[in-house]
């Protein structure tokens, strides 16, 4: 990790380590709270703790530029590993956050142009709709529901054992998109808040229709494409005139 945390300034290392840190806390203490409301656990989850998950990513944005993301990568799947061994468990979680953005700023490196990463993210909501109702999300879920606990990101809820979860190509895909708004010059901050917003309200909307859940790739999706429509399509509109 020495290098891609060169690349981070001191103020980003900084609250890096603070959000990884209360994100840790809160999935360690949140279960000795007092019990609210299903509505008040996922408001809380909503507003406050999909956040800080992404703020997460959004701090280590920068070391998406940073030629070792590999063995970063590595390093990081491998301390997840020792820390599930070790049954800390919050600690894991956090760590699995940082190693999926780095997936997800890994493969940001292998496209070469704009055009690939939004062909991305045309596809990616139908492949996760299959996916979560008639694919592997659904096998997992159904026959390896203790597969999918130990490889998704939770979200602890007061005064409960449960926890709400996001699968890991959700953060990876959140990952490569907040890093092509940085790279090519598009909106990274709208970027961030349109995904995470989405991310947020796939989760209400699994609460209020009473659903078991979700695909949420189709909000990443979107949270990216429509907040930098215009510029993606005058980008592409003046590539095609200059071509002709």
């Amino acid at each position: 990790m020495g290098r891609v945390a060169a690349v981070l300034s001191v103020s980003r290392t900084a609250a890096l380590a603070v959000t990884l840190l209360a994100l840790a806390l809160w999935d360690a203490h949140a279960s000795r709270l007092p019990a609210v409301a299903d509505a008040w656990d996922v408001a809380l989850v909503a507003a406050l703790v999909i956040p800080a998950t992404f703020l997460a990513v959004w701090f280590l944005q920068p070391a998406a530029s940073a030629r070792a993301l590999l063995p970063a990568l590595v390093a990081t799947g491998v301390l997840a590993v020792l820390l599930d061994l070790a049954g800390l468990e919050s600690l894991f979680n956090v760590t699995k956050i940082l190693a999926f953005a780095l997936l997800g700023f890994l493969f940001l490196q292998l496209l070469e142009a704009l055009s690939w990463v939004v062909l991305v993210a045309a596809v990616v909501p139908w492949v996760d709709i299959v996916s979560v109702y008639r694919g592997p999300t659904k096998i997992v879920v159904e026959q390896e529901p203790g597969l999918f606990e130990r490889i998704a990101i939770s979200f602890a809820l007061p005064g409960e054992d449960a926890a709400a979860r996001l699968g890991p190509p959700d953060v990876i895909f959140f990952a490569l998109f907040l890093a092509t708004a940085s790279r090519f010059g598009l909106r990274v901050v709208a970027t961030w808040l349109g995904m995470t917003s989405a991310i947020a309200a796939t989760l209400v909307l699994t609460y209020t229709l009473e659903l078991d859940g979700l695909p949420a790739l189709p909000a990443v999706a979107l949270g990216f494409l429509v907040p930098n429509a215009d510029l993606l399509w005058n980008r592409f509109a003046t590539r095609r005139s200059t071509a002709g």
